[in-house]
């Protein structure tokens, strides 16, 4: 006689989300190996915007609400970083239900930068709550065409 198996329809979600809690908490670990900084400081992450250009890349970042000076953006080893800090904005409560959807607190993105850029003439610019910075590609060198001769 065959043993009966008990059936649990959500063992397999439970072990989707095993699996992926240690994936991220691997990338998360790798993130900020070295950094001196726990993760748990990091609240919200912007959306951002890439794209590349004939002779540049644009990284645009959504930072609404978010004062120039509370933003940084570092490049070390090849990876461009923009972080910075939204302060909570002083609300008062009432007994009324209210949602509060908008994102406050640390923010830290991480990008690694391919190494025909211009680490050199990278700008950014802070206007009406995006964060544009520019990165612009090295002047490729162009291959020498040699001339095949014929012998006389």
């Amino acid at each position: 006689m065959a043993d009966l198996v008990r059936y649990e329809p959500f063992s397999l979600l439970n072990q989707l989300q095993r699996e992926l809690e240690r994936s991220f908490e691997s990338l998360r670990s790798e993130l900020f190996r070295g950094e001196g900084e726990a993760p748990a400081t990091v609240e919200w992450a912007p959306a951002v915007d890439i794209k590349e250009e004939a002779d540049r890349y644009v990284v645009q970042a959504d930072l609404p609400g978010v004062k120039p000076e509370d933003i940084e953006v570092t490049l070390e080893k090849g990876v461009l970083t923009i972080k910075g800090q939204r302060e909570t904005e002083a609300k008062e409560e009432k007994d009324n239900y209210k949602r509060v959807e908008r994102f406050y607190g640390s923010f830290f993105r991480r990008f690694t930068l391919p190494e025909t850029v211009d680490e050199e003439k990278i700008e950014a610019k802070y206007e009406n709550g995006v964060l544009t910075v520019v990165i612009p590609k090295k002047a490729e060198v162009q291959p020498k065409k040699i001339p095949v001769k014929t012998a006389a």
